[in-house]
């Protein structure tokens, strides 16, 4: 079972809203607040949305600042993700995690009690990030699993891209960053309503790969 961390196991959208606005308050030298930040601000790219509140260089105001200020806030698992993960353990499933962030971040960021659920955590210094497949498969490899044995919930097209480019079956989480037409559109295979959708359920997914 691997799963994307922002967005799904993750309620990481106040702190990402939040560190944009530090930032772009940092490098403007005027007050950014969240209400602030453009429609659609967690579905862009983050330099995009600086450029927009008018920050003249996003790559640097964000290697200047975008990790203290994410550190400030602190992120917490969605409602129903802790038992689920733990669920899924007890019912003798490999869970994992391929992510977008960096490695340095992950101490701060990942909650230990997320962390100590998980076997494997690949980010974008492990392998080349998604929507490549490098790190799915990264992630099946150190668990010793195969594809047609795998799920993986994401909640962006770029997740259910690489899923379908692993051969992993693409389950798009719909309480993420991005509607459940993106998701569908980019391929997802399945859609979830909720955080406690990620469970035992997700087992039963698993005979839909074989008789494909």
């Amino acid at each position: 079972m691997l799963f994307d961390l922002d967005g799904v196991l993750l309620d990481s959208a106040s702190a990402v809203r939040a560190t944009l606005a530090g930032v772009a308050t940092c490098a403007t030298g005027r007050r950014v607040m969240p209400r602030d930040l453009p429609p659609g601000a967690l579905r862009r790219p983050r330099v995009e949305v600086l450029a927009l509140l008018d920050v003249a260089d996003p790559d640097d105001a964000c290697a200047r600042w975008w990790d203290s200020a994410m550190a400030a806030t602190p992120i917490a698992a969605f409602p129903g993700v802790l038992p689920g993960l733990q669920a899924l353990r007890d019912r003798g499933a490999a869970l994992g995690a391929v992510t977008l962030q960096d490695r340095d971040r992950l101490q701060w960021l990942l909650p230990p009690a997320v962390a100590e659920l998980l076997d494997v955590v690949v980010t974008r210094h492990d392998a080349p990030p998604k929507p490549a497949p490098d790190g799915l498969t990264a992630a099946l490899n150190r668990l010793d699993a195969r594809p047609e044995r795998a799920v993986f919930v994401g909640d962006s097209p770029t997740d259910m891209a690489a899923a379908r480019a692993a051969g992993v079956l693409a389950l798009g989480a719909t309480w993420g960053f991005h509607p459940p037409a993106a998701l569908l559109t980019a391929g997802a295979d399945h859609l979830l309503p909720h955080p406690t959708s990620i469970g035992p359920s997700l087992l039963h997914y698993l005979p839909l790969i074989d008789s494909a």
